[in-house]
């Protein structure tokens, strides 16, 4: 496995994004929430964020994959205003890392949560997917 670069504990980086309709809640299965951010977009930006955050950092052929989120959406966020999400890494270990997410609007936080990100070879992974694809072969479902 290709040497994996030294990640900073306490690194972070923060980016935002305009509520747009495709963000809203209409779009997850909740109609009678059409202007309200949906609580799946948020989860989104903070897996873009931390994925951001490392994953420039390392080697060809290494990427990061999410193993675990939890987060806690405590106040709504209408279509139009901006969401910004910072994510700060809490641990490291040489593969596996937990990251703290903060996300607010102009108002105040809207949200916060951790997740746990692991280093990987990307090409190791796609075999280990395509191979668990080809068990699906010629079954009926």
């Amino acid at each position: 496995m290709l040497e994996i670069p030294k990640i900073e504990v306490n690194s972070h980086l923060t980016i935002q994004k305009k509520v747009e309709e495709e963000d809203t809640a209409l779009n997850y299965g909740s109609g009678k929430l059409k202007k309200l951010f949906a609580t799946p977009s948020l989860v989104a930006l903070m897996i873009e964020a931390s994925a951001k955050l490392i994953d420039d950092k390392l080697p060809e052929g290494l990427i990061t994959v999410g193993k675990m989120v939890k987060i806690v959406h405590e106040k709504p966020t209408i279509l139009g205003e901006t969401v910004s999400v910072k994510v700060e890494i809490r641990s490291y270990d040489g593969t596996k890392m937990i990251l703290d997410m903060t996300a607010f609007d102009e108002v105040g936080i809207i949200g916060k949560g951790i997740h746990e990100r692991i280093i990987v070879s990307k090409e190791s992974l796609l075999k280990r997917a395509n191979k668990r694809a080809e068990k699906l072969k010629n079954k009926n479902f």
